[in-house]
Protein backbone atom coordinates (compact mmCIF):
# COMPACT_ATOMS: atom_id res chain seq x y z
CA UNK A 1 0.00 0.00 0.00
CA UNK A 2 2.82 2.41 0.89
CA UNK A 3 4.60 1.80 -2.42
CA UNK A 4 1.39 2.54 -4.31
CA UNK A 5 0.95 5.79 -2.40
CA UNK A 6 4.52 6.78 -3.29
CA UNK A 7 3.85 5.96 -6.95
CA UNK A 8 0.65 7.96 -7.03
CA UNK A 9 2.09 11.02 -5.30
CA UNK A 10 5.07 11.04 -7.64
CA UNK A 11 7.60 10.63 -4.86
CA UNK A 12 8.77 7.11 -5.81
CA UNK A 13 11.53 6.38 -8.26
CA UNK A 14 12.69 2.82 -8.85
CA UNK A 15 16.19 1.92 -9.94
CA UNK A 16 16.75 -1.76 -10.58
CA UNK A 17 20.30 -2.94 -11.08
CA UNK A 18 21.32 -6.55 -11.37
CA UNK A 19 20.34 -9.88 -12.82
CA UNK A 20 18.00 -9.59 -15.84
CA UNK A 21 16.60 -13.11 -15.81
CA UNK A 22 15.61 -13.39 -12.17
CA UNK A 23 15.86 -10.37 -9.89
CA UNK A 24 14.76 -7.71 -12.39
CA UNK A 25 11.90 -9.89 -13.59
CA UNK A 26 10.74 -10.48 -10.02
CA UNK A 27 10.87 -6.77 -9.19
CA UNK A 28 8.83 -5.91 -12.28
CA UNK A 29 6.25 -8.58 -11.46
CA UNK A 30 5.98 -7.26 -7.91
CA UNK A 31 5.47 -3.69 -9.14
CA UNK A 32 2.81 -4.82 -11.59
CA UNK A 33 1.04 -6.69 -8.80
CA UNK A 34 1.12 -3.62 -6.55
CA UNK A 35 -0.17 -1.38 -9.32
CA UNK A 36 -2.91 -3.84 -10.18
CA UNK A 37 -4.06 -4.60 -6.63
CA UNK A 38 -3.57 -1.29 -4.84
CA UNK A 39 -4.39 0.83 -7.87
CA UNK A 40 -7.35 -1.37 -8.80
CA UNK A 41 -6.16 -1.65 -12.39
CA UNK A 42 -6.49 -4.43 -14.92
CA UNK A 43 -3.35 -6.23 -16.08
CA UNK A 44 -3.26 -4.07 -19.23
CA UNK A 45 -3.77 -0.87 -17.26
CA UNK A 46 -1.01 -1.86 -14.83
CA UNK A 47 1.35 -2.53 -17.73
CA UNK A 48 0.54 0.87 -19.26
CA UNK A 49 1.10 2.51 -15.87
CA UNK A 50 4.53 0.88 -15.65
CA UNK A 51 5.32 2.01 -19.20
CA UNK A 52 4.47 5.57 -18.17
CA UNK A 53 6.80 5.27 -15.17
CA UNK A 54 9.55 4.26 -17.59
CA UNK A 55 8.73 7.13 -19.94
CA UNK A 56 8.81 9.57 -17.03
CA UNK A 57 12.16 8.08 -15.94
CA UNK A 58 10.72 6.98 -12.61
CA UNK A 59 11.41 3.30 -13.31
CA UNK A 60 14.91 2.68 -14.62
CA UNK A 61 16.74 -0.59 -15.10
CA UNK A 62 20.42 -1.35 -15.43
CA UNK A 63 20.31 -5.09 -15.85
CA UNK A 64 22.63 -7.64 -17.32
Amino acid sequence: QQIWQWLETGTAQFYVCGDLKHMAKDVEEALLKIISLEGRKSADEALNYLKKLRKDKRYLRDVY
